[in-house]
């Protein structure tokens, strides 16, 4: 399993609009294969601040598979002209000491 992270920083009081927009978008990345869940959450103390996690079945069901499909597109269409800065994306892997 690989979580997706990323810190969204939203341009100011695009905050209400942008969790309309992240409310349409979550099926479009919902039904991509590989997909296992997203959580979206707001920042506790820095205003239009949200982390972004999502899990994957692997890094290529994102890059490969999400990021080249029509569903991106779509998704990129929604929320991308939120960001400022656009977000770094990294990746998580399980660790294998998990039990």
């Amino acid at each position: 399993m690989i979580l997706e992270h990323a810190l969204l920083h939203i341009k100011p009081g695009q905050s209400a609009a942008f969790e309309a927009a992240m409310k349409q978008a979550k099926p479009l990345i919902a039904a991509s294969p590989g997909f296992v869940a997203i959580e979206v959450y707001p920042a506790a103390e820095v205003p239009d601040t949200y982390l972004l996690m999502v899990k994957w079945q692997s890094i290529a069901a994102h890059r490969d598979g999400f990021r080249k499909s029509q569903r991106y597109a779509k998704w990129k269409a929604l929320l991308h002209h939120f960001y400022d800065p656009m977000p770094e994306v990294s990746y998580f892997s399980e660790s294998s000491d998990e039990q």
